[in-house]
């Protein structure tokens, strides 16, 4: 895989919108953050356009991606907001410009369809909180955005989850994933998701039990789920039961979809449509560890 460059002080960063609309005052802090890194946010010119849910229409938000792609002079991309719309897009884009010179794209949610595309090229990518959750965000989560970015080591311990399996064990791989809706949406185009051998993260907020195992079981059909090194379940956040009971919790629906394959599954990893959602580097290689008290994420340097 391609790193991108690590950035450096005085770096020019875009800041664009490419999902749900997005008002100023939504990423002021953010931009606050981003300028105490000496970093130099350059705001793309349709950032807070509006086009109903949308942050301007399918061809304004593709422009900017586009312009923040060829600009050799921006050196990451930051991403407004998430909700929907970079499916929209993602076929209207060239990465001609961006393939000779990569950059880091930064984001999650909506966002996991250009890790899941990028990744596909053989370049990195940083899954981590949106511009408009850094007020709402947990110290420990925007942190890891300015260190992963920055090229500092990545490691993470996180207490082990009663419902993991996996104690004892050391698993070394290559991560993918993100929002989970967003990987069950790339199934069967250019942007599918290659998990072959690799350790899966996966996350998810307001869905239905039914809708959680229905998208396990089409990633399982789709060959998704048959030879990861592990699966890391990160968090998921309002997920309904139906009026008839499903029956199962989404705990014991992940270990179902995947018992078959013997894995490891880690639950509780802090990342996804929460507070303390750490920074992940898309791509990276890491090695997995157990033991009785924590679960230890090292990312290779």
């Amino acid at each position: 895989m391609t790193t991108p460059p690590y950035l450096s002080p005085a770096d020019k960063v875009g800041v664009i919108s490419t999902a749900k609309r997005t008002e100023p005052h939504e990423i002021e802090h953010a931009l606050t953050v981003l300028k105490s890194w000496r970093l130099q946010p350059v705001i793309g010119a349709n950032t807070f356009a509006t086009d109903g849910f949308l942050a301007g229409t399918d061809a304004q938000r593709a422009a900017d991606l586009q312009q923040m792609l060829d600009d050799t002079s921006i050196k990451a991309i930051f991403f407004t907001k998430g909700g929907y719309g970079t499916l929209r897009i993602i076929d209207d884009l060239d990465f001609t410009a961006f393939k000779q010179n990569p950059k880091w794209l930064v984001g999650y949610s909506d966002i996991t369809l250009l890790h899941s595309h990028i990744h596909n090229f053989g370049i990195e990518t940083l899954h981590a909180v949106m511009l408009q959750g850094y007020a709402g965000s947990t110290p420990q989560a925007v942190e890891s955005v300015r260190a992963a970015l920055f090229g500092e080591s990545h490691v993470y311990e996180v207490p082990v989850h009663e419902r993991s399996r996996g104690e004892g064990e050391e698993v070394t791989g290559t991560l993918v994933g993100g929002n989970l809706s967003m990987i069950y949406a790339t199934i069967g185009s250019e942007s599918e998701m290659d998990t072959n051998g690799k350790i899966l993260f996966i996350e998810d907020i307001d869905e239905y039990l039914y809708h959680y195992d229905r998208m396990l079981v089409s990633l399982k059909r789709a060959g998704k789920l048959a030879n990861l090194k592990a699966l890391v379940v990160g968090t998921l956040i309002d997920i309904k039961d139906s009026t008839i009971p499903f029956g199962r919790d989404a705990y014991q629906i992940t270990l179902e979809q995947t018992v078959q394959y013997g894995y490891p599954v880690y639950f509780g990893f802090p990342a996804g449509h929460a507070p303390d959602n750490r920074s992940l580097i898309m791509g990276r290689e890491i090695t997995v560890t157990q033991n009785n008290e924590f679960v230890k994420f090292t990312f290779a340097t």
